[in-house]
């Protein structure tokens, strides 16, 4: 009897304690919502043009110019093209131009569109996701687009240096200034994710580096502005030098997030841009109808040197068979009869 009132003083004293702790604290023992258990699975896809889809054309109305809205998705992207058991939804959030400050949290950059991250949160509450394909950051420090147009031009200016030799002492400091812009963003993504319910267990993150769109193999008599109008050694510094550092900075990034890791630097080779064999790339590209249109103008040439839908085909099976294995880290290279395997 004294051992059960002893027992009962001290649940008589923790009770207000315990009281006080839940008035206190913001409800911990509130499950965030999650998907419905009925929901579909989905495969979602954020991050730039690599992943939009820019380069395939087709792309949905909403996105090629409507209310100044340039995110060009199109129905050829790789997440379209992606094969994966039981999901039925693959969702295209991507948008051709967007910077890590597109997909990172409370920053103060306003788009056309609700930042990406914002959208995933929406749709991981309707669907179950399974997993998240990001491709994000060369449009921060290294503006990799402004790379290649600078390229472009100094054919125009033989006696200059070229590009590669213009851009190479600053290119591993930005670079490395990119790095820690995407570890947030990957982040960021996590947070949202948890938020709507995820474990980190439930769906699988990966970041995806990006593939060399021209190499040095260019058909000579395609250098110029009916194809790929860059000087020789640019071609080789992009080849040699822009892209591999590039890709160590994203495989960096990955590493740091702790996410899983696509490296595609090399997944083009002998496929590139004006290499006049079955091309993954599309070459200069001139838009003659947005050329001509005062308000469709600075977009004219916004599909020159991005991947095809071919290109995104081959990428896509890539990624699916990433996606059915629990490596942590891979490479898409070239299996010797003109697709790609994991290397």
């Amino acid at each position: 009897m004294r051992d059960f009132l002893r027992r009962f003083g001290i649940v008589v004293i923790l009770i207000p304690a315990l009281g006080l702790l839940l008035l206190l604290s913001d409800n911990p023992f509130t499950t965030p919502p999650g998907p419905p258990a009925t929901a579909e699975r989905a495969i979602v896809a954020l991050g730039d043009s690599t992943m939009s889809g820019e380069g395939a054309g087709d792309y949905t109305p909403i996105t090629n110019g409507q209310a100044d809205n340039w995110c060009h998705r199109s129905p050829a992207a790789m997440i379209d093209q992606i094969t994966a058991p039981d999901v039925p939804h693959l969702i295209n959030l991507a948008c051709s131009g967007a910077g890590t400050d597109r997909i990172t949290l409370n920053t103060t950059t306003k788009g056309v569109e609700p930042q990406q991250t914002r959208q995933l949160g929406e749709v991981a509450k309707r669907f179950r996701v399974t997993a998240v394909l990001v491709a994000i950051g060369a449009n921060d420090d290294p503006q990799f687009g402004g790379l290649i147009n600078q390229c472009v031009q100094a054919i125009l200016h033989p006696s200059d240096p070229g590009c590669g030799k213009q851009v190479d002492p600053q290119w591993p400091g930005r670079v490395n200034a990119m790095v820690p812009k995407v570890v947030r963003a990957l982040h960021d993504i996590r947070k949202v994710m948890s938020d709507s319910g995820y474990s980190v267990t439930a769906y699988t993150l990966v970041l995806q580096s990006y593939a060399a769109p021209v190499a040095p193999n260019v058909v000579r008599n395609l250098q110029n502005l009916n194809g790929c109008p860059f000087r020789s050694d640019d071609l080789h510094w992009v080849q040699d030098r822009a892209v591999p550092l590039l890709d160590a900075g994203m495989r960096s990034a990955a590493e740091q997030a702790g996410v899983r890791f696509l490296d595609l630097a090399k997944a083009g080779t002998g496929h590139e841009a004006c290499s006049g064999s079955s091309e993954w790339f599309t070459r200069l590209t001139v838009n003659w109808n947005d050329f001509q249109d005062n308000a469709r103008y600075n977009h004219a040439l916004q599909s020159s040197f991005h991947p095809n839908a071919k290109g995104y085909t081959a990428f896509a099976g890539c990624m699916s068979k990433f996606l059915a294995t629990d490596q942590k880290s891979a490479a898409c290279v070239p299996d010797g009869t003109g697709g790609l395997r994991l290397g």
